[in-house]
């Protein structure tokens, strides 16, 4: 075989050389951006012509003043895209520059969180710098198999002796809390913040009064609580994209640790904001209403974030979800809070008439359910707290005879009964915000209620003493 040329060979190899650095630069070099221009606006919503994006990218939109403002796609028609701005559009002219970036918004994740308050774009409110190296996953989250999922088998205490025995949560579970306004939705929410068991607790505050994010962290939480807390803040005054994606990052980051096998417990205030807001972005790019104002996409949005909660697959941790939602008018029958009843493991509903007569926590044991309460507790807990209710029950069906008078004792032995045990369930019921109740100390105290219900129940003048106690026989005693 013939030597081959050298000079032939050098040139070989000095020419694969320029083609290898002509080939780097190519693919170092910045990809080609199609910019458009802004040229419609209505409300918040941003209309953008001459270039594309998908739904969920983020795009930036150039101001007068050399910044730029950050808006996510939200939907389209033929060459037109429909943005909605993360941050305030004061200053924004017509024609403006519109440039499609190829990112997504993301949530941060890492044990660096802990402590820590952001707004829904994960940048920190709480003046401590900037993370320190966090991880990055995306808002939507990744679906569970449902067939995946661990069952619901443990109790969880949450040291409210009203729900730890006659509403008990499971590990894992989705509660609503409903509630109008001023009935006591914060205390209670806080009272669970404190004294629940979990390794780590994700509060989403959306929507609410920004007075409140403060307070809630300094009263509530306070520096301990702190120590194992995440806060995610979006007051009313930040726009509906954020309200929604603080709701869905408190999501994923309470994800994130439940994929580390902790016990998460998730704290949304609240679910209504969060489906306001969406229907904002809805009506905004034109959806028809359909339920009393609310677009058909508030209703797919609902479930498709409550579902994210719960029990993860084998060996992963859960997510223990509270959403409290606001019935408009003490209406029950609002369409947001009735969706919430559907897709939710059990409700607590806070009663005005409770909260205005001084009985705090104002719940609502006759209209309350914890629908996975059969599976984490014994016959015996299941039947004394079964026994609770029907007596509390008797008493409310017949408290307009009792209240007159016009009700006579000896008639019926179970409503003499029930207005025996009346005071002292309400007693049961009562509990101040300051002192916890734990999950076996209110087994046991229910116990003692209920026990022996045959020598709990006087007889003559002591029934009548218990009915001036409770309301009933006015001027008697």
């Amino acid at each position: 075989m013939a030597e081959a040329d050298p000079v032939y060979t050098a040139r070989i190899k000095r020419w694969s050389g320029v083609l290898s650095e002509h080939r780097t630069r190519l693919n170092e070099s910045p990809k080609l951006v199609v910019e458009g221009q802004l040229n419609r606006m209505v409300g918040l919503t941003l209309e953008a012509v001459g270039c594309h994006a998908a739904i969920g990218a983020r795009c930036l939109v150039d101001s007068p003043d050399g910044e730029t403002i950050e808006a996510e796609v939200v939907g389209f028609s033929g060459e037109r895209l429909f943005l909605m701005p993360i941050d305030s559009v004061q200053g924004v002219r017509p024609n403006a520059r519109v440039i499609p970036t190829d990112r997504v918004y993301e949530a941060p994740v890492g044990d660096m969180l802990l402590g820590r308050v952001l707004d829904g774009t994960g940048r920190p409110l709480d003046g401590k710098g900037p993370l320190k190296n966090p991880t990055h996953v995306p808002l939507t989250g990744r679906p569970i198999n449902p067939l995946q999922r661990q069952p619901i088998t443990t109790p969880l205490d949450v040291g409210v002796r009203s729900i730890n025995a006659l509403l008990t949560v499971g590990r894992g579970q989705r509660m609503g809390l409903f509630a109008g306004s001023g009935v006591g939705k914060s205390v209670l929410l806080g009272m669970m913040t404190r004294y629940t068991t979990a390794d780590v607790i994700v509060v989403a505050m959306i929507g609410e009064r920004g007075r409140e994010v403060k307070e809630f962290i300094d009263r509530i939480l306070g520096k301990e609580g702190m120590k194992r807390a995440v806060v995610i803040a979006v007051p009313a005054d930040y726009t509906p994209v954020m309200r929604v994606h603080g709701a869905i990052m408190a999501t994923a980051i309470a994800e994130s640790f439940r994929d580390q096998g902790k016990h998460v417990l998730l704290l949304m205030d609240s679910l209504t904001r969060f489906a306001q807001a969406q229907r904002e972005i809805a009506l905004a790019i034109g959806e028809p209403p359909a339920t009393k104002g609310y677009p058909p996409s508030v209703f797919a949005r609902m479930p498709q974030l409550v579902e994210r909660a719960g029990n993860g697959d084998k060996g992963s941790g859960s997510i223990t979800a509270f959403y409290t939602v606001l019935t408009e008018g003490d209406d029950q029958q609002d369409p947001i809070a009735d969706a919430a009843r559907a897709i939710l493991d059990g409700h607590i509903v806070l009663s005005r008439e409770l909260a205005e007569s001084g009985h705090y926590p104002a719940i609502d044991v006759e209209h309350s359910i914890s629908r996975v309460m059969i599976e984490v507790v014994n016959a015996e807990h299941n039947r004394l707290a079964q026994t609770f209710r029907q007596i509390y029950s008797i008493y409310q069906q017949n408290r307009d005879l009792i209240s007159v008078g016009a009700y006579t004792i000896g008639t019926d032995t179970r409503i003499d009964e029930a207005i025996a045990l009346y005071p002292r369930m309400l007693e049961f019921l009562r509990q101040d915000q300051r002192q916890p109740m734990d999950w076996k100390k209110s087994l046991a105290m229910l116990q003692q209620l209920l026990g022996n219900r045959a020598s709990a129940v006087p007889a003559g003048a002591d029934i009548v003493k218990n009915m001036v106690n409770a309301g009933g026989i006015r001027g008697q005693a």
